[in-house]
């Protein structure tokens, strides 16, 4: 089996996501960031899954997305019902997860030119 080296055709490639930190391009981040194919956002200020405010929503908002991920750190913990809320009213689909698997949906997402946006809560 031949094995090509993929380039990805957007700006800001992930490469993974955990726990404490996520991997794009060249960079290890080590605070809650935003990212979408043609947009790296970092230093967001959330942090906590459980203190998720109106304005961490809008950040994300900001960006444009068909489709939110939220990654919240490494275990699965929903925003506040005004999210879902918010973005069902925009027609946005919005995803929850654990980082490592918004890191991966990210990924397929971005592969298949989806206008998508995700946040990754970390502690740092």
């Amino acid at each position: 089996m031949p094995l090509v080296l993929e380039q990805p055709d957007y700006a800001w490639f992930l490469r993974g996501a955990s726990a404490t930190e996520v991997r794009v391009n060249d960079r290890v981040l080590t605070r809650s960031c935003l990212l979408a194919p043609d947009r790296l956002v970092e230093d967001w200020p959330a942090r906590d899954p459980g203190a998720l405010t109106e304005a961490d929503l809008q950040a994300l908002l900001a960006l444009r997305p068909d489709v939110l991920l939220l990654g919240t750190g490494a275990r699965q913990v929903f925003p506040p019902a005004a999210w879902r809320a918010a973005c069902l009213s925009r027609g946005i689909g919005l995803e929850v997860m654990d980082n490592a698997a918004a890191a991966r949906t990210y990924t397929v997402l971005a592969a298949e030119g989806r206008r998508v946006v995700a946040g990754f809560l970390l502690p740092g």
